[in-house]
């Protein structure tokens, strides 16, 4: 059965009803912007559920949003919190191929003020859901959503927690990380060739100098983009999927938002 209903900021809604009793995820399409840009993320959240709950930023990997990103958020809303999965690279700009994919990510990896700004604007618009929790948030990330959420944390954002899902680590002003705010969770593949060792160590230093609370995971036999089973199943290419890493990562993940949101 579907409904449909006005909210702020919401473009259109869709609810998925499963059997009386069980959950109903809404998800709606939002417009928000920075500065100029208009970009349009994806929320959710289980209706089921009454009153403010935490609030968590998805942020895609270097296709942009897409239905991968999508159905982690839906995951997160199937937990009881509010997901919103942002979209960096703006409204209607997806990447046709890994070439595209390669250029959008490097144009703000090499501009870092500008993929902060992106992260932020998408931080406000889930904290303008009258259902978040603005003192309980989080967000998490998959390869460049991953260094993403960590130069979120870099800007000196208000959050409770970031998780890094095989993203990069590297930071051109390792100094910013005095302004993190957020506790830090790095789930990395052991085997990943795009992330190197010293690149590890670099940020290891920059957390443990600037004194952050932060703790890092590191999956024997994963390489990079572990948890996409879009991914293959062929290490030797450096991308593959890695069931075993998957499951563990988004179980580090759950006991992770326990811990900073005060849940049993």
């Amino acid at each position: 059965m579907k409904y449909l209903i006005t909210a702020l900021f919401a473009v259109s809604i869709i609810i998925t009803l499963a059997s009386a009793g069980e959950a109903k995820l809404i998800s709606t399409s939002v417009e928000y912007r920075d500065g100029d840009a208009v970009m349009e993320g994806y929320l959710v959240y289980d209706d089921a559920k009454q009153g403010k709950r935490p609030g968590v930023l998805v942020v895609h990997e270097w296709m942009g949003l897409n239905a991968y990103a999508k159905r982690r958020a839906d995951q997160l809303a199937e937990l009881g919190y509010i997901a919103f999965a942002a979209d960096i690279y703006g409204k209607g700009i997806r990447p046709k191929d890994t070439t595209e994919a390669g250029q959008f990510a490097g144009k703000y990896k090499s501009d870092r003020k500008l993929l902060r700004s992106r992260a932020n604007a998408a931080l406000n618009a889930l904290r303008n859901n009258e259902l978040t929790d603005q003192k309980r948030t989080a967000a998490i990330g998959y390869c460049f959503g991953g260094t993403t959420v960590l130069e979120l944390a870099r800007s000196g954002a208000d959050l409770s927690g970031v998780v890094s899902f095989h993203g990069g680590l590297d930071s051109p002003t390792p100094g910013d990380a005095k302004n993190i705010k957020a506790k830090v969770l790095a789930l990395h593949g052991a085997n990943d060739p795009f992330v190197k060792p010293q690149e590890v160590a670099a940020f290891q230093d920059e957390m443990r100098n600037a004194g952050v609370d932060w703790y890092f995971i590191s999956y024997g036999n994963a390489v990079h983009s572990f948890t996409n089973p879009d991914s293959g199943n062929d290490p030797t290419k450096g991308v593959a999927y890695n069931e075993r890493a998957d499951a563990r990562s988004w179980k580090a993940m759950k006991s992770f938002f326990k811990e900073i949101f005060g849940e049993k």
